[in-house]
């Protein structure tokens, strides 16, 4: 759902789930598991007033693997926009890819364009909310999520601190690394200024 005019050109942040916004336990999909890293409602109001949308881009391939389903997924998200809509923070895009090359599920065990370091996601959201991309940023804290950052064009990407640090994707470099979301917001905040 696109909640804000359509035709004015939009800047985004585009902020990965699980290690981004909540506790990244692994294949986060139940309601009880689902914690908001400290700081992130904060992180979240600055960068709302700072008029960017909110999108979040999402790998999930615990579908593939037949740890939860699609409906579960949506549980969740619901359950996470509910919560944030308590703080009066709009999150105005979900994406997930729910695919993964080595699944177990036949439907979703496909090669994609948009499972992360892919740009799908990203694009998507560009096409279906008119966005602004030499304005926008990718925050992740992974280098498939810088990755498929640059690979959508996107200018400034934010590596967060990262238990990934050896995941194959040294070479891509983000613009900069933060500690969390919030030293990201706070540093983007100053950059407005």
């Amino acid at each position: 759902m696109i909640l804000r005019n359509f035709y004015k050109v939009k800047k985004a942040i585009f902020l990965d789930r699980d290690g981004v916004i909540n506790i990244d336990y692994g294949h986060v999909h139940k309601i009880e598991n689902f914690i908001f890293i400290k700081g992130v409602l904060k992180a979240l109001k600055i960068l709302q007033e700072l008029d960017y949308l909110l999108i979040v881009v999402t790998n999930q391939a615990g579908i593939a693997k037949s740890i939860f389903c699609e409906s579960d997924l949506k549980l969740l998200h619901e359950h996470m926009s509910n919560e944030l809509k308590k703080e009066k923070i709009y999150l105005d895009g979900i994406y997930y890819c729910p695919h993964h090359i080595e699944g177990n599920n036949p439907f979703y065990s496909i090669k994609c364009n948009c499972r992360k370091p892919q740009p799908g996601m990203i694009l998507n959201a560009i096409n279906d909310f008119n966005i602004d991309i030499e304005n926008s940023i990718l925050i992740g804290d992974k280098y498939s999520d810088i990755l498929a950052g640059k690979n959508a064009k996107i200018p400034f990407t934010i590596l967060i601190n990262s238990k990934y640090l050896n995941d194959g994707f040294q070479k891509t470099k983000p613009t900069v690394h933060c500690k969390n979301l919030l030293d990201a917001a706070n540093l983007i905040n100053s950059l407005e200024k």
